[in-house]
């Protein structure tokens, strides 16, 4: 059975550990321009969420790589980059829906978030536990309570607009 990592945002209180702990596992230095983990702030909603590869099953960066420098792990559930394949031409980060696909600068390739093979260092590290690793079974239930969740508020909320209710 394959794992997935899932992003709790109610959970996330924006301290960016993540992508610190990413950079140094993956590139030896805390660096967040390197980090596979992004975390996007939506100030205006006070969130913060960490966004990773979403490891596909018809994965978009795969279908465009021109020299297929990218393949799936069958194994772990994700996507890989082959260094000694890829040419840098960035197509695969264009064609990624989720913008989970990053530029190192330093090493001039594309990265992208592999799971750690298996022991992602962005849960260990995430305190409040807003990224987990998961058995995909359990995140399609995680993902249907956090709908379930979004319903009740949304009833909740149109309830106390029908009753006036402020």
């Amino acid at each position: 059975m394959s794992k997935v990592l899932v992003i709790d945002v109610e959970k996330c209180t924006g301290c960016r550990l993540c992508e610190a702990v990413c950079s140094t596992v993956n590139e030896g230095v805390s660096n967040p321009a390197r980090s596979r983990v992004k975390v996007v702030r939506f100030e205006w909603d006070g969130l913060q969420v960490p966004t990773v590869c979403q490891q596909c099953e018809d994965a978009a960066c795969v279908a465009v790589c021109p020299v297929k420098a990218l393949t799936r792990d069958e194994a772990l559930g994700c996507v890989r980059v082959n260094y000694e394949l890829c040419i840098g031409c960035r197509v695969c980060m264009m064609a990624c829906p989720f913008g989970a696909m990053s530029f190192d600068p330093v090493n001039n390739r594309v990265i992208k978030c592999e799971l750690c093979d298996g022991d992602p260092a962005c849960v260990r590290f995430c305190e409040p536990g807003a990224i987990q690793y998961v058995d995909t079974s359990m995140a399609d239930m995680a993902k249907r309570r956090q709908l379930g969740a979004s319903i009740f508020r949304a009833i909740g909320k149109a309830e106390e607009e029908f009753l006036g209710v402020r």
